[in-house]
């Protein structure tokens, strides 16, 4: 599915949180968005994902104005994924993962065999098969991760949209998960705290600072040492692995205690 955000600002409690953000994301492309803290990453997506309404600007998939668009329907086509913050369902984890068929059914519907079918084909894909029947709460940060990741799936979404995914969970886990994510062939706007993961995983970044794009382009060659300093405001190297392609961040902070 093609996301075409065209200049959207939001404004909240009269504070210009997104100032005429445009952005791009073609069939199959992992963006990712980054930038400090407080900058509008996950207002952005909010907004992307309806639940926030922008205050001009548009939002269009495939071309169709997304206010044009029934929520029941847009929401066949974005999965989301947010920030793993301690959710406590009392379901297995077949359970939880069934929700995410709901809005292919109607109110009350029950499950169908190809429901099953597609949570089951969900929780394949995150390796979680053989938690089935486990409770959600008995799981650890990174399985519940992956089992909202299986949900948003059994969506059958055209985009994904990930809201720092990878936040509360340790390296094995967050490359597990993007590993996963990058594996699904769909198209994906991430927004994303490490810049190295971010410039592993995502085929075109934008860069965000005070509510605005600052920079867009292939994390290769938009991740400098001016950019971060411009940005973040601290200092660092950049080495690149000669075989893989990879960056490697060493960071300098520009900390000065009396």
């Amino acid at each position: 599915m093609h996301l075409s955000v065209q200049k959207i600002k939001v404004t909240l409690g009269n504070k210009d949180i997104i100032r005429e953000i445009s952005l791009e994301s073609g069939k199959g492309e992992f963006i990712g968005l980054i930038g400090p803290n407080g900058c509008g990453k996950s207002t952005l997506l909010r907004t992307i994902y309806r639940v926030i309404k922008p205050n001009t600007g548009a939002i269009l998939f495939d071309g169709k104005d997304l206010k044009d668009i029934r929520l029941s329907d847009s929401a066949k086509k974005v999965g989301v994924v947010g920030q793993f913050n301690h959710l406590d369902f009392d379901l297995t984890v077949l359970e939880l993962v069934l929700m995410g068929r709901s809005p292919h059914k109607s109110l009350l519907a029950a499950d169908t065999a190809e429901d099953y079918e597609l949570a089951l084909s969900a929780i394949r894909k995150v390796g979680m098969e053989n938690y089935t029947d486990r409770n959600f709460t008995t799981l650890s940060g990174g399985e519940k991760q992956r089992i909202l990741l299986a949900r948003a799936l059994a969506q059958q979404p055209r985009l994904l949209i990930l809201d720092e995914p990878t936040n509360h969970l340790d390296i094995k886990y967050q490359l597990q998960l993007l590993s996963i994510v990058k594996s699904l062939g769909i198209g994906v706007l991430a927004a994303l705290h490490d810049l190295s993961l971010a410039a592993m995983y995502c085929d075109k970044l934008y860069v965000m600072k005070d509510g605005k794009i600052v920079a867009c382009g292939q994390p290769n060659k938009i991740i400098t040492p001016e950019l971060i300093h411009e940005v973040y405001e601290i200092d660092c190297a950049i080495q690149k692995n000669a075989a893989t392609g990879c960056l490697s961040i060493s960071y300098y902070p520009a900390c000065r205690y009396a």
